[in-house]
């Protein structure tokens, strides 16, 4: 976005920061950034409840998951266009009404197929809602207040993923599956009437040029590939799996060649010509993958095999959540004084001990012991997410970085989905293969958990060549911008 379209901060007579006045337009961007939060969080926990009322099965399921997380991707790097174009008020408006809409449509699916459909559209709407809520935050506040403005903005950021189990819980247990997404219809009709009574108007601004051509080639790219990796889970040599690798390999090429030529590309790659970017994105990437695996395997285990209720699946996530929570501001102090790699390396290792003890699960696995590896990962995950997030931002050359934060979060959505269609793949392949071999007299519930072993070896391996591409992390020097003397934009750096 250009920087003359920054809204002044809002402020009373003698130009004195009034914390008065700011309360409304964060109230309306902390309600709506609550409600897409919370909907990332809560679907986990009801997949063993949609299986079975859809009478359907995890591997269909999970696009529910995958859809969602693709269409975040797609509209992630819009954000700065669409608000530049159309004004960032009214574009954070439409979102929370699109979003709204697709959940209530999802809380009314009639089939799989209607659920997938309507959450690409939620996600179309939740994609740009955090990205545009927090840049709206950083224009309004003062530059000597926002270090405290947006820490209460990161205050559902923290607490969405801890409660969101829960909450998921108790309305599949004691309500209906239903009200994970309808619950959202008030949440979103309360944050439109604030957004449109509080949020200060803003004028479109002259836009660069959108990237239609990567627009178009990156969301077929993602999808066929992880159409690709769900088929390869059954078969690596079924047509599916064939096809959507194939046609997913030839638009992802070409997505590359075009993004390298674009002055304006959707996605800035030449900021992977940094080794100290590149080396920092992939552990990002394997962070996220672990944790995202575990939030889908954990509560399958524990409905499918423990025979818990999503309410008590809840309480036992929490944790995980909590702890990382408060490793978060610890791990931030440490940054500052001894930089990312031995955060990462000893935050990595106690990702790497949850996934083993994880991995050793079986029937008569004790529950302190599910809690305990839920407690260490999120452990590990509050003392690496923030110092590799920081860390990929000052190794990227000064004069990309207000493009890096579209491409990093786009990233992340892109290896969540990826996360969940191979680790789904992977469960159902190896729970078949245990299966095969104990016989049809053996106990199915034996074969599954020892797919679910499987799987969180596999987690913890790939979490182990994380910690060893740490060893070389470096910290980044420091460079000055080129070719400007101006500040950075924040509103250019918009993404979760």
């Amino acid at each position: 976005m250009t920087s003359n379209a920054a809204t002044k901060p809002l402020t009373q007579e003698g130009d004195t920061f009034s914390l008065k006045a700011i309360l409304p337009p964060l109230l309306a961007i902390i309600v709506g950034m609550i409600m897409v939060i919370l909907d990332s969080t809560v679907v986990n926990n009801a997949v063993p409840k949609l299986v079975e009322y859809f009478n359907t099965d995890l591997k269909t399921i999970q696009w529910a998951i995958t859809g969602y997380t693709l269409a975040l991707s797609a509209v992630i790097p819009l954000a700065g266009w669409m608000t530049d174009k159309f004004g960032s008020k009214r574009i954070f408006l439409v979102t929370i009404v699109l979003f709204t809409l697709g959940s209530v449509l999802c809380g009314l699916a009639q089939s799989p197929e209607q659920l997938i459909i309507f959450r690409i559209i939620q996600g179309l709407g939740g994609g740009m809602v955090a990205p545009i809520g927090m840049a709206m935050v950083f224009k309004l506040a003062p530059p000597e207040r926002r270090g405290s403005i947006m820490g209460v903005l990161g205050i559902p950021m923290l607490m969405a993923p801890a409660f969101g189990p829960v909450i998921s819980g108790y309305l599949v247990d004691y309500v209906s599956w239903h009200w994970i997404f309808i619950i959202n219809l008030p949440i979103g009709i309360v944050a439109f009437i604030l957004g449109k009574k509080y949020l200060p108007k803003t004028e479109p601004q002259k836009s660069t040029h959108l990237d239609i051509l990567g627009m178009c080639l990156a969301p077929v790219a993602f999808a066929m590939l992880a159409y690709g990796v769900s088929e390869g889970g059954t078969d690596w040599s079924s047509t599916g799996a064939i096809t959507g690798l194939t046609i997913g390999g030839i638009a992802l090429i070409l997505f590359i060649v075009v993004e390298l030529r674009q002055k304006y590309p959707l996605l800035e790659l030449k900021v992977f010509k940094s080794s100290d970017f590149t080396r920092g994105i992939i552990l990002t990437w394997i962070v996220q993958m672990a944790l995202f695996g575990a939030t889908l395997m954990i509560p399958l285990y524990l409905q499918n095999i423990k025979g818990y209720t999503a309410l008590h699946t809840g309480w036992i996530v929490m944790p995980q959540a909590l702890c990382a929570g408060l490793m978060m501001p610890i791990s931030g102090r440490l940054f500052d004084k001894i930089g990312a790699r031995p955060l990462a390396f000893c935050g990595l290792s106690v990702i790497a001990t949850a996934m083993f003890i994880l991995s050793t699960v079986t029937v008569d696995t004790p529950i302190w012991m599910v809690i305990v590896a839920v407690c260490v990962m999120g452990l590990g995950m509050g003392s690496t997410m923030m110092p590799l997030n920081t860390h990929v931002l000052n190794s990227a050359p000064r004069h990309l970085v207000s493009r890096v934060t579209p491409l990093t979060s786009a990233a992340q959505q892109v290896v969540v989905s990826f996360a969940v269609t191979g680790l789904t793949a992977y469960l159902t392949s190896h729970t078949n293969t245990h299966m095969a071999t104990i016989g049809k007299t053996g106990n199915p519930q034996t074969a599954l958990v020892a797919g679910f072993g499987d799987t969180f070896l596999l987690t913890a391996c790939i979490v182990c060549v994380g910690i060893a591409m740490s060893l070389i992390l470096r910290k980044p020097k420091i460079q000055q911008v080129e070719n400007s003397g101006e500040e950075v934009d924040p509103a250019m750096m918009m993404g979760h």
